[in-house]
């Protein structure tokens, strides 16, 4: 099998490319700055850069909303350019995996599957793979093997629990909602108990610096954000216990969704579930206290991914160069 080989993660704050030929893992932002309707100003991190802080004449756009593709041809655009000049990978014939979340629509897979196999680069073959088992592969489990894996892949835009036997999903749930939602809850709770507007970025900034999914923690950070009496700028000391109640309705329901796969994983696959731990992935896992939150909930022990968000893409690349995993990816046909 040839080396020109790329896994893709297109996940909804940031895309993900690994490359088989370097063995290295390349991370972007997945935003595009837009003027003029359609034409890309700037992409990737130097775009996020921009996002909260761009005039009128410039449109900060996300193409992925959702776990699905929302600007198609933008997103193309920005990934063979980031794939040709950045990266200076060998596009040509490569052969492309991309990681789809399981409980989208068929026309959404296509979507994912034609934005590499319709472009200019003419790629050699293109192949899909459900999420939740590239990241399983990424964690070092063997998935073929008949026992029963549960993943809890929480991304910016969506959560997704899964339980895993002999490479396939038994039972899986995706929850509208991640890291972005827990921003935004951030957002409306510090305006309603203190009359300040603060952005997203800053609202994501008190979450991985003092947020906490348990109670207890005491640390606070210094914000700047607008008076809402005033409607001037000011600087105000924020809490970790302010943090943590703003999130805590939102982690209750991705608490509720873990126990509910749980409550319907066949008897024999919840033994090896007790036995095997609970696995966490995506960027969101790396909230303080969430691996000990679901601990609490389920009686199981959780394990940390080192790497949460590189684990899919990882997996990928594995799944294709693998003999033993030729079964797992999956091509949309005509």
């Amino acid at each position: 099998m040839s080396n020109n080989v790329y896994g893709i993660d297109l996940g909804t704050n940031n895309f993900k490319v690994y490359s088989k030929a370097t063995g290295k893992t390349m991370l972007e932002k997945n935003t595009i700055a837009v003027i003029d309707k359609n034409q890309i100003y700037a992409y990737g991190d130097r775009a996020y850069a921009m996002y909260e802080k761009a005039p009128e004449t410039i449109n900060v756009i996300f193409p992925v909303v959702e776990g699905v593709i929302a600007d198609y041809n933008l997103l193309q655009t920005m990934i063979f350019d980031f794939l040709e000049h950045k990266t200076k990978a060998r596009i040509k014939n490569a052969e492309f995996i991309i990681a789809v979340p399981t409980d989208i629509t068929d026309v959404e897979k296509r979507a994912f599957y034609e934005l590499f196999y319709k472009s200019k680069s003419k790629p050699k073959k293109v192949m899909l793979c459900e999420k939740p088992i590239a990241d399983a592969v990424g964690l070092g489990i063997d998935v073929n093997e008949p026992t029963g894996v549960m993943i809890v892949d929480m991304g910016a835009d969506t959560t997704e629990t899964s339980v895993i036997s002999l490479g396939g999903l038994v039972l899986s749930d995706l929850l509208h909602f991640g890291g972005n939602r827990l921003d935004e809850s951030i957002i409306s709770y510090v305006r309603k108990e203190f009359n300040l507007v603060i952005g997203q970025k800053t609202a994501k900034l008190l979450k991985e610096t003092i947020g906490s999914a348990l109670p207890g923690r005491e640390d606070s950070m210094v914000v700047v954000g607008r008076d809402v009496v005033s409607g001037l700028p000011i600087e105000m000391e924020i809490g970790s216990k302010v943090v943590y109640e703003a999130m805590q309705t939102n982690l209750e329901s991705i608490c509720t969704s873990i126990k509910m796969i749980l409550e319907k994983t066949p008897p024999e696959l919840a033994k090896d579930i007790i036995h095997s731990g609970i696995y966490i992935t995506g960027g969101g896992s790396q909230l303080a206290g969430l691996d000990q939150l679901f601990e609490q909930i389920t009686g199981i022990k959780v394990i940390c991914s080192e790497c949460p968000e590189e684990s899919a893409v990882r997996g990928l690349v594995q799944i294709v160069s693998d003999s033993k995993y030729k079964r797992l990816p999956f091509s949309i046909k005509k």
